[in-house]
């Protein structure tokens, strides 16, 4: 059923600065190098909030970012990282090495303090363009000509680690997303079908992967009802069992979805292969403001707190076997976004990135935003937005937020994919960014330094321990310290 006009109208005035009283990350307002929020734009809580973060006589973060004597990763005073794969120089437990291009990844509790973690490797085109492809291990393999895939990885207790492969034979892995029944969905940012780039089998799905079940990962299967193109990233409503995926494509700017189960499916390990390929209904993202007005591009929000009602209209075509399931929808037919990127559910509902938007949008250029879909009121509302990064080779701004998760200590942690330097940073429930860490492997020259993409953020399930990765040339890094909690 459409939202109408005044059902949204009557909503947003029941929110309010509801979201910034009740959820972890509440109203994040702005960043260094952010668009500014108006007086206006901040609710008397988010005010409040701002006003106790000075009144504590301490920033919101850590403190400044010590160098790192090894030239690998830049953290705050008290804080200390260890590397746990290492493309090229770790091995998988079949002696191969650690896969390369390391992406979206989550932590799950393993038996008798184990951590388990499920690693993306954004691996694109054929096995031969690459040095350290996903292995091709026996019975995991999708389609034997694509690079891609994921590797579990066990960390114990005493600190040993072993690695091994989850699914092979996908392409261009990248955020992915956990699921309420602990397991792991990899999503492929690559839409080849088969016949084009080498590919012997159609890319462009979602794979269900099972840390816990090595067996239960054998002859890989597409979960086909959750649509045929460039994913991103994906998350489970546990009360609702509803999908929300979102797309990293341009040339137009990328949708967000959402995939309802069809009458009678109960979600549970293994269940989702059991889906026929037309099960259920994916749809679109449909948006339109207070006044009724469609919304056809996210970047149009220049205000922390814009709030969007959301309707969902139905993918003619999910496969898209002869037009691009974003390239089905007449204009005003859907709201678009530019670099869709990760997500995160929480607070009853789903956190998503849209990275930047420049001239291939048609609203406000900016370096990055934050949402919140709202599934009980149906609405959007935006709670990071990064201005334009002047100068990304200095200390001090952000931009290109990716992957992103929500700590258990307060806020958000985002994983910085933009230009020049590279970082995680945290946003607090007050609207305020401080650095977490800083990615200090050069791949470039000193006159013309290069540094990768963070991505994989993620917590393990005891809170203590951060894990992130360096995408190039493929690092996971687990990163402990004082964590401290926001009053």
């Amino acid at each position: 059923m459409p939202l109408s006009r005044r059902d949204f109208t009557t909503r947003t005035a029941l929110a309010g600065a509801g979201v910034a009283l009740t959820g972890t990350v509440g109203a994040l307002a702005t960043a260094p190098g952010a668009l500014a929020a108006d007086e206006g734009a901040l609710s008397d809580a988010d005010r409040e909030a701002a006003q106790g973060d000075h009144g504590h006589g301490r920033g919101p973060g850590y403190g400044p970012l010590v160098p790192d004597p090894a030239g690998i990763l830049a953290l705050p005073a008290g804080f200390a990282y260890r590397v746990i794969t290492h493309s090229g120089v770790t091995t998988l437990d079949s002696g191969e090495s650690t896969p390369s291009n390391h992406d979206g990844t989550a932590a799950f509790e393993g038996h008798r303090g184990v951590t388990l973690l499920v690693n993306n490797h954004e691996l694109k085109g054929p096995r031969t363009n690459w040095t350290h492809p996903v292995p091709l291990t026996e019975g995991l393999v999708y389609d034997p000509a694509a690079a891609g895939g994921c590797t579990v990885v066990e960390v114990r207790r005493g600190g040993e680690v072993a690695e091994w492969v989850g699914i092979a034979g996908t392409s261009t892995n990248c955020a992915g997303g956990s699921t309420p029944w602990d397991t792991w969905l990899t999503c492929e940012e690559n839409s080849d079908l088969a016949g084009k780039n080498g590919m012997t089998k159609d890319h462009g799905y979602v794979f269900e992967v099972d840390p816990h079940d090595r067996r239960a990962n054998r002859d890989p299967k597409p979960v086909k009802a959750f649509g045929r193109y460039d994913h991103e990233a994906v998350v489970i409503d546990p009360r609702q069992g509803h999908a929300y995926l979102t797309e990293d494509a341009s040339n137009p700017n990328g949708l967000l979805f959402r995939w309802t189960p069809p009458s009678g499916f109960r979600h549970g390990r293994g269940r989702l292969r059991t889906l026929a390929d037309d099960a259920g209904v994916l749809a679109a993202a449909k948006c339109f403001d207070s006044s009724g007005l469609f919304v056809d591009d996210l970047s149009r929000a220049t205000r922390i707190g814009t709030t969007y009602g959301v309707d969902w209209v139905p993918v003619p075509d999910r496969d898209a076997r002869t037009v691009a399931v974003r390239k089905q929808f007449g204009e005003a037919a859907v709201t678009r976004a530019r670099k869709l990127e990760g997500m995160w559910w929480a607070d009853g509902g789903a956190y998503f990135v849209s990275s930047y938007a420049r001239e291939e949008s048609p609203g406000a250029a900016h370096d990055g935003q934050v949402w919140f879909y709202d599934p009980k009121r149906r609405t959007v509302r935006l709670q990071v937005l990064l201005g334009v990064n002047a100068d990304p080779s200095v200390e001090g701004g952000y931009d290109g937020p990716d992957n992103i998760t929500v700590s258990p200590y307060g806020g958000l942690i985002i994983a910085e994919d933009g230009s020049g330097l590279q970082h995680l940073f945290g946003a607090t429930e007050s609207g305020r960014t401080y650095p977490l860490a800083r990615n200090e492997m050069n791949l470039g020259t000193a006159e013309e330094p290069e540094y990768s993409e963070f991505a994989g953020i993620c917590f393990s399930p005891d809170g203590r321990t951060l894990f992130a990765s360096i995408q190039d040339p493929g690092i996971m890094l687990a990163i402990t310290g004082p964590w401290r909690r926001r009053r």
